[in-house]
């Protein structure tokens, strides 16, 4: 095992050098996707098993390619998802969100919630909601074909017959769900345009449609996202939608009183950061 601790010191030092995050780490992810297993499993490798691909992985990260584009895949609470190039790789912020909503539906008084994922991308939300949630009824719907394209991947393997997935834009999706709906989530595009992402993980290879907003404020997407939550949601459904932290309170004056949202609330992320917003829709 010496030599591939020595060889993982030497590649978490190179990663560090060019500004990698957390270079041990993925370091050690790089080392357990080349050999087939689990970063926890390391010491099951032998000295003479050591490839030389886990240097081309190596450099592929020091240019500060994802590492979930290197190995294929992403974690996101229990789920290991596949990604790669045209899918926003779902981030750990989110899964603050998701636990959120899911915590939500397990308090709800219905039996199986119905549950609608707004621009599902990998459909990591929606997958974490079928999962803990056991007879939710979970809608994806996500318009770009290459985020659909992952998403189905992600649902034929983890939510099949869990998950129905949607080829249509959140603006006029679903209608035949129009006032059934228990909770809308989503995590739209929401960056300011000619905002730049400072981490080249996320500006050079995250799907710019993924990531960038339109209108001058970048939160035309969350405006569709509350018309769309307003005509799906039954009275007393819950909207959950994700933001920058630093567009908290323009996202809590999207869902004003006069249009029938109630206890709106801007809610923090793990790092105490403003991260989403939740409301719901006033009983008739």
């Amino acid at each position: 095992m010496s030599l591939l601790l020595d060889e993982i010191a030497l590649a978490t030092a190179r990663l560090a050098e060019a500004g990698v995050p957390s270079p041990r780490t993925d370091a050690e992810e790089i080392a357990a996707y080349v050999h087939k297993v689990r970063r926890s499993e390391l010491h099951r490798v032998a000295d003479a098993d050591f490839d030389a691909m886990f240097w081309a992985c190596v450099a592929r990260r020091e240019a500060r390619e994802p590492l979930q584009h290197i190995t294929g895949r992403a974690y996101f609470r229990y789920l290991e998802l596949a990604v790669g190039p045209g899918v926003f790789v779902p981030r750990p912020e989110t899964e603050v969100v998701a636990g959120w909503a899911i915590e939500r539906l397990q308090e709800m008084d219905v039996a199986d919630p119905v549950v609608v994922d707004l621009g599902t991308g990998s459909g990591a939300i929606a997958l974490s909601i079928a999962q803990e949630v056991g007879l939710a009824q979970v809608h994806a719907v996500e318009v770009d074909p290459d985020a659909y394209a992952w998403a189905k991947r992600n649902i034929v393997e983890h939510g099949q017959g869990r998950v129905s997935l949607h080829p249509e834009d959140l603006t006029d999706c679903l209608q035949e769900l129009n006032g059934q709906v228990d909770l809308v989530i989503s995590n739209p595009p929401y960056i300011p345009p000619g905002a730049i992402p400072r981490d080249p993980e996320v500006r050079d290879y995250d799907p710019h449609r993924a990531l960038y907003g339109s209108g001058d404020d970048g939160l035309d997407e969350v405006r569709a996202v509350e018309r769309t939550a307003r005509r799906l949601l039954r009275p007393g459904g819950w909207v959950v939608v994700e933001h920058a932290d630093e567009q908290g309170s323009s996202v809590y004056w999207l869902f004003p009183e006069d249009k029938g949202w109630r206890d709106v609330r801007n809610r923090r992320d793990l790092t105490d950061r403003d991260r989403f917003v939740t409301a719901r829709l006033g009983q008739e």
